[in-house]
């Protein structure tokens, strides 16, 4: 999508918005945000499937960074892709890591 699309559309949102009759602008709303929830999903979907097929073509080429930056996403939105998580991120469950002799090492001696 090239900035002149996203330019269009935020205008056509912009235009909405603008709509001084409040009843209409609601329906308006209503009807773009049904769209956008159809289309959200299909995107979601495309972008997963993107991200998966890059990923395993690139294999350790395709850094996490690296392909985040080329899908348009932060990093850590990548790893919840492809590990096909779709919560919130405060929700995101821990990861339940063993602790490293470095972690360990790292951590201050406990005080009696």
């Amino acid at each position: 999508m090239s900035s002149e699309e996203v330019r269009r559309v935020t205008e056509a949102l912009d235009a909405v918005e603008a709509i001084q009759d409040p009843e209409e602008r609601s329906r308006e709303q209503s009807r773009l945000m049904a769209l956008m929830r159809t289309r959200s999903s299909e995107w979601m979907k495309e972008r997963s499937e993107l991200a998966h097929r890059i990923k395993q073509e690139e294999g350790e080429k395709a850094t996490i960074r690296g392909l985040a930056k080329r899908l348009g996403v932060s990093p850590s939105t990548l790893q919840d892709i492809l590990s096909g998580y779709r919560g919130s991120g405060q929700r995101r469950p821990k990861v339940n890591k063993q602790p490293t002799d470095a972690t360990e090492q790292r951590q201050p001696p406990e005080q009696p």
